[in-house]
């Protein structure tokens, strides 16, 4: 086994780990009611974020549902602007008006997280959209949960 590989499975174990860590933080902060709005937990998914998002090039993007922390993290998003956004600071990510939810970071080619069950299924074929149409090699990753599976954006979306 080459030392490259091990290295690079070290760095995404070490991710994984940071994600674990912060929403660990997080469910202690909201349990203390430091924390306003819902906040839901990336645990025990954070190999998923760090292994796909780990693949992706310059011309792909992500988007996901409302249990966006891992994501955010995953695609090179600071734990400070995270963690500022779930108290509500305006340094957070999205000024501290979105909240949990709502992580956004544009030069990232993170397009958030999505409250709306499915709503951001749509949004991920409207910018694997724009790649094709502008003649881009790219891909857009759209997370979603099983509870997706049952909205019709997400079969709309599908049709597309």
């Amino acid at each position: 086994m080459s030392e490259v590989k091990v290295e690079r499975w070290l760095d995404d174990y070490r991710e994984m780990l940071l994600i674990r860590r912060f929403e660990e933080e997080s469910a202690r902060a909201y349990a203390q009611g430091k924390i306003g709005g819902f906040l839901h937990l990336y645990i025990g998914q954070e190999s998923v974020a760090v292994g796909s998002i780990s693949l992706l090039g310059e011309n792909d993007h992500v988007i996901t549902a409302y249990r966006d922390h891992g994501h955010a993290l995953a695609v090179g998003m600071g734990m400070n602007e995270c963690m500022a956004e779930l108290f509500g600071k305006r340094t957070g990510c999205s000024k501290g008006k979105g909240g949990s939810m709502h992580y956004f970071a544009p030069d990232k080619n993170y397009w958030g997280g999505h409250g709306i069950v499915g709503g951001q299924t749509p949004l991920g074929a409207g910018i694997a959209f724009a790649l094709k149409y502008k003649g881009l090699k790219g891909c857009c990753l759209c997370y979603l949960g099983d509870g997706a599976v049952n909205q019709g954006a997400y079969h709309e979306a599908l049709n597309l």
